[in-house]
C-alpha cells in the first residue's frame, strides 16, 4: 500500500478520501484555494497546501501549483476526486512522468473515452449496444441535418468532449436543430475548447441506468452492480439509487456484462462508471459514456455491495488484489441517495451563502458524506453540492421510509438547500412506485 496521498480536489469528496486514507494509515496532502480555507477537509489532512485563489483555473485545475504541493510534501500518489482534472488524460500521463501514482485509468483510456464520438466507436466495435448516432462529428449545421434525417427527429445535439450533462440539447425538427447545433457547438468552444458536435437519437422516455466497474490490478474487469440515475434537472442527476427498479435479472445481466466488455476494450484500471439509457419500452440499452473517474453516486454501491471503493481504488493503483473476492461479492438490500445542493427547491438556481445551522440527520442505515459545517459558507465559485444523503434499508420500501426521516432531520441555515424538493418526491406516486424516467423532474414542476 502506498505511504502517502496529495488529493486534488476539495469540499466532500476531499474530505471521503481522507477518511479512507487515514482509515489505512495513508499520510494525507489536501490543496486548497482561498476561498476553501475554513472547510473541514483542510483540517482533517495531516497536511495542507494553499495553491492558489477561488478561481479554479488558478487552484484545483492548475497542474503545475498541485505538482508544486505534491514534491513539497513528498506526496507518494495523487487521487483526483471527480471533477477539475480527475478525467485530463494530459494531466494523469504528466502525474506518472514525474514518478507519481496516479489514482485512476491510465491516460489512454481517459483519452479514448474523453470524446463521446470515439468513445461510442470504440463500444460498438467491443459489441456494447449504442444508440443510432453520427460516427464523426458534425461540423456543418448541414451535415447535422443530414445526420438526423437518417436518424429521424427527436434528436440529441451533444458536445463531443462534453460530460456531466453538460452541452446537450433536444432537437424536435429541421429549425430546432439549427438553433440548438450552434448553440451547442459555441459553448462546447468555450467550455471544452473543442466545437465538436455529435447528432444522436433522442429517446422522449428513457432511464438513466449507469454500472460501477473496477479494473482490478491483476488485469481483469469487474462489475459491481448498477445505478438508477433518471431523477435530473438540467441532465444532472439528483438522486441515485441502486438496484434500479426498472431492470430484470436478465437485462442487469446484459448490461453488467455490456459495461465489463467496455471496460476491457480500453484495457481499463481502477475505478470507473459505464453510463447507459434504458427504454422502458422495448427494454434495450444503450452506451451513454464512460466516467474514467469515481463517481459522485458511489457510496450506494459502497453500502449494497460492503466495500469502500475508495480503498479498492488505493490498492488498485497500489498494484493489490481487492479486499473481496469478485466472484462471491452479492448485494444486500436497496440504498438510495440524494445530493443536498445549494439551490433553491423549484427552479434548483444556486443560492451560495454562509452556513449558521447545520444538523445532519444519524440513525441506522444513515450516512452523510459533507463538505461544509455550521460557520463555513458555500461561495458562487464552485459547485452547488454540499453533502450526500446515502441511506441503506432492507428493500426499497425501507429504504424509502429511512429517506423520509433522514430528510426531514437534515437542517440547513444560510445559504438555499433543495432538501424540500425531496421531500416533494419523495410523496410522488410515480417515484415511490419505481416506475419513473428522466423526466420525472419536469412533470412535478
Amino acid at each position: 500500500m502506498l505511504s502517502s496521498l496529495l488529493v486534488a480536489n476539495r469540499g466532500e469528496i476531499a474530505r471521503r478520501i481522507i477518511r479512507t486514507a487515514r482509515h489505512l494509515q495513508i499520510r494525507t496532502i489536501a490543496v486548497y484555494s482561498e476561498a476553501d480555507a475554513t472547510l473541514p477537509f483542510v483540517s482533517e489532512a495531516d497536511e495542507a497546501v494553499l495553491i492558489g485563489p477561488a478561481n479554479p483555473a488558478q487552484s484545483y485545475r492548475n497542474t503545475e501549483a498541485i505538482l508544486a504541493a505534491a514534491k513539497s510534501t513528498g506526496a507518494e500518489a495523487i487521487h483526483p476526486g471527480y471533477g477539475f482534472l480527475s478525467e485530463n488524460a494530459a494531466f494523469a500521463a504528466t502525474i506518472q512522468e514525474h514518478g507519481l501514482i496516479w489514482v485512476g485509468p491510465g491516460a489512454d483510456a481517459i483519452d479514448a473515452m474523453g470524446d463521446k464520438i470515439n468513445a461510442r466507436n470504440l463500444m460498438a466495435a467491443a459489441g456494447v449496444p449504442v444508440a443510432p448516432g453520427t460516427t464523426d462529428p458534425a461540423t456543418t449545421v448541414e451535415a447535422a441535418i443530414e445526420a438526423a434525417a437518417a436518424i429521424g427527429f427527436p434528436v440529441m445535439v451533444k458536445a463531443a468532449a462534453g460530460g456531466g450533462g453538460m452541452g446537450m440539447s433536444v432537437a424536435n425538427d429541421e429549425a430546432g436543430l439549427r438553433t440548438e447545433f450552434d448553440k451547442v457547438r459555441g459553448f462546447a468552444e468555450r467550455m471544452f475548447g473543442d466545437g465538436s458536435v455529435l447528432i444522436e437519437r433522442y429517446f422522449p422516455r428513457v432511464r438513466h441506468i449507469e454500472v460501477q466497474i473496477l479494473g482490478l490490478a491483476d488485469g481483469r474487469v469487474i462489475a459491481l452492480g448498477e445505478r438508477e440515475c433518471s431523477v435530473q434537472r438540467r441532465n444532472q442527476k439528483l438522486v441515485e439509487e441502486t438496484p434500479s427498479p426498472a431492470l430484470t435479472p436478465q437485462q442487469r445481466a446484459d448490461l453488467l456484462a455490456a459495461a465489463v466488455r467496455a471496460g476491457e476494450a480500453v484495457g481499463y484500471r481502477n475505478a470507473g462508471t459505464v453510463e447507459c439509457l434504458f427504454d422502458p419500452t422495448s427494454g434495450q440499452f444503450f452506451f451513454l459514456e464512460m466516467n474514467t473517474r469515481l463517481q459522485v453516486e458511489h457510496p450506494v454501491t459502497e453500502a449494497v455491495f460492503g466495500v469502500d471503493l475508495v480503498e479498492e481504488q488505493l490498492r488498485i493503483a497500489s498494484g493489490l488484489a481487492p479486499t473481496f473476492d469478485p466472484d462471491t461479492l452479492t448485494v444486500t438490500g436497496h440504498a438510495i441517495e440524494v445530493r443536498v445542493n445549494a439551490e433553491d427547491p423549484k427552479r434548483f438556481m444556486p443560492g451560495p451563502g454562509a452556513i449558521t445551522t447545520w444538523v445532519e440527520p444519524t440513525g441506522e442505515g444513515v450516512r452523510v458524506d459533507s463538505g461544509y459545517a455550521a460557520g463555513t459558507t458555500v461561495t458562487p465559485s464552485y459547485d452547488s453540492l454540499m453533502a450526500k444523503l446515502i441511506v441503506h434499508g432492507a428493500d426499497r420500501a425501507d429504504a424509502l421510509a429511512k429517506l423520509r426521516t433522514a430528510v426531514a432531520g437534515f437542517e440547513v441555515v444560510g445559504p438555499k438547500v433543495n432538501l424540500p424538493f425531496f421531500t416533494e418526491l419523495l410523496d410522488n406516486a410515480e417515484f415511490i412506485s419505481g416506475d419513473y424516467d428522466t423526466a420525472i423532474v419536469g412533470r412535478m414542476r
